[in-house]
């Protein structure tokens, strides 16, 4: 339960604020101990502090800071509980304060640090729970968390990188379809007028760009309803998971963009391996629980067959071989990692080596991406006026006539 208290200090100065405590009594004597004399004590509402003031549930960045921040006290040497209920009294989001006054509570109950953070309502991702029981087994709980929060950073820049990768490209496309379109409702009828009781004298092109506008025009509210079905049905699909997965498989499968997506992919397995062993995770559990962060359903394929194989007695490296699961560097550092007992550095090493490879091919999608759009929506802009041009010197052609 959580208090808000009312006290006098050591300096006969009065100091506000909450605490967390079994009772009121418990509360009280957690003020005398911190040498301040109590003057009110209310109960505060649960109910009320997760929705008050910022409103709604926090962001994935608020949950990263807070982690941080327990990852730092416990590295300073702070007991777990008292780290726990530094976090709760703090000035954080109040659903994170709550929900860590909650873990507290548990925690003082004799519940394990993992199990209340498994079953806390953060949104929390898989392994994070994972490291930390790990971190509990091998009693370094202040390493482990502080490589789940890294793990989560890196996660959280790679879809941020790739995110604001397609940013451009993707207002460069639909500015250009607005433009197209514009063309074709506003500037392609203006002319069209001109040139309806002229019938076959004009070009083809000329008449299929002028017809195509008067459609346009004629039928705007339809057009822009068309266009809104599409998005919203567009929206709808990539909502569905196993469409993602199966539209990022085929993605994967494209000259330039599908070397990115696996480089981004096996590096993302490279990096949670290197985590999970270096917090002393088995190498067939951290197989399978690596295994569950990649999206990419064909490499998922591979390494599950890879993790058969270890599991058969093969070696990580030429099962990784057998399945072709990595490009020839990353095989021969996982095995001169597992020769040398460094499989987990040499898996880091992958990772960084990876993830430089993906930036680099990243800026080469962009440099391809960028002029062949420019290019196509050029051409389409450039034969709508050129059947515009075309219809005009038509017209001056037959009066002269």
């Amino acid at each position: 339960m959580r208090y808000k208290y009312q006290a006098v200090d050591t300096q006969k100065q009065e100091v506000s604020g909450i605490l967390t405590a079994d009772s009121e009594r418990e509360a009280a004597r957690q003020l005398q101990r911190r040498g301040l004399t109590p003057l009110s004590l209310t109960q505060v509402d649960s109910s009320k502090t997760s929705t008050r003031g910022k409103g709604g549930k926090p962001k994935q960045r608020d949950i990263l800071i807070v982690l941080h921040e327990l990852a730092t006290l416990l590295e300073s040497g702070v007991a777990l509980i008292e780290a726990v209920e530094s976090l709760a009294n703090s000035s954080h989001h109040p659903f994170i304060t709550q929900t860590f006054a909650d873990i507290a509570s548990e925690l003082r109950q004799g519940i394990t640090f993992s199990v209340t953070l498994q079953a806390s309502p953060l949104k929390l991702p898989w392994y994070v729970t994972q490291l930390v029981e790990a971190g509990e087994i091998t009693g370094k709980v202040a390493h482990a968390l502080r490589d789940a929060v890294a793990q989560m950073e890196y996660d959280t820049r790679v879809a941020d990188e790739m995110r604001n990768a397609m940013i451009y490209p993707i207002i460069l496309i639909v500015s250009g379809i607005a433009a197209v379109l514009m063309i074709f409702i506003i500037v392609v009828p203006r002319f069209a007028s001109m040139l309806k009781n002229r019938g076959d004298d004009i070009p083809l092109l000329a008449k299929l760009v002028l017809n195509t506008g008067m459609f346009f025009n004629t039928h705007v509210e339809w057009v822009i309803g068309i266009i809104v079905a599409l998005v919203i049905m567009a929206v709808y699909l990539l909502s569905q998971s196993s469409l993602r997965a199966k539209l990022k498989d085929f993605s994967a499968k494209l000259p330039l963009l599908g070397l990115w997506i696996i480089e981004a992919e096996t590096a993302r397995w490279a990096a949670m391996m290197s985590t999970l062993l270096e917090n002393r995770v088995s190498l067939l559990q951290s197989l399978e629980l690596a295994r569950q962060s990649i999206k990419l359903p064909s490499l998922n394929a591979q390494l599950s067959q890879v993790t058969q194989a270890v599991k058969s007695g093969t070696s990580l490296s030429q099962a990784l071989q057998d399945n072709d699961a990595l490009t020839p560097t990353g095989h021969n550092l996982i095995r001169a990692g597992e020769k040398a007992g460094e499989l987990s550095r040499m898996l880091r090493s992958l990772a960084k080596l990876l993830e430089e490879g993906g930036r680099v091919r990243m800026k080469r999608f962009l440099l391809l991406i960028e002029p062949v759009a420019i290019l196509i929506i050029g051409g389409v802009i450039g034969l709508i006026i050129t059947g515009v041009i075309l219809a005009i010197t038509s017209v001056n052609q037959i009066g002269i006539l």
